[in-house]
């Protein structure tokens, strides 16, 4: 079994308090993953450091500067898994649907994205769709969160509500 920490729409400059809130979070919501994913608008990709204890994989959003090792989106394998990793953009109201759209040809298990700052956890047509929402900046979101992603046997997801 795998455990992936998932976080995006962080917004986040490159402070020492940003550091630290994401060392919290590595040491307490994503202690023990073998894994984070980052969907994009980071904004200060060396603050990325902070999670020293896994790989970090991220994909840029549309708040980040270009970042060499840091594209617009990638296919990971994990396990027996694959997982889509893009941020979004434009419009929340169909925004899925993009997305699903730029991955059209690559047989996704998950599809892990960003933008809305909207929490998203549901399957559709076998494929998990999973945005953990934003941690930092809830915008119409009723809460900031992270989630948690569980790949084995079955993959499932988890929204973790963070204040």
């Amino acid at each position: 079994m795998y455990r992936i920490g998932v976080l995006s729409d962080t917004h986040l400059a490159a402070t020492s308090e940003a550091l630290a809130f994401l060392v919290d979070l590595a040491d307490s919501y994503f202690a023990g993953v073998d894994m984070i994913l980052h969907a994009g608008d980071v904004v200060a990709p060396e603050i990325l450091q902070g999670f020293t204890h896994c790989p970090v994989m991220a994909v840029r959003g549309n708040m980040d500067p270009a970042t060499p090792g840091i594209p617009d989106k990638r296919v990971i394998e994990v396990g027996p898994a694959r997982i889509g990793l893009m941020h979004g953009w434009g419009a929340s109201y169909d925004l899925e649907e993009r997305l699903l759209n730029e991955f059209s040809d690559a047989e996704l298990d998950v599809l892990v994205f960003g933008h809305s700052h909207r929490p998203v956890c549901r399957f559709h047509d076998g494929i998990l769709l999973f945005n953990p929402g934003s941690a930092t900046d809830r915008r119409q979101a009723p809460y900031h969160s992270v989630g948690i992603l569980e790949i084995g046997e079955k993959i499932s997801g988890k929204i973790i509500r963070i204040d």
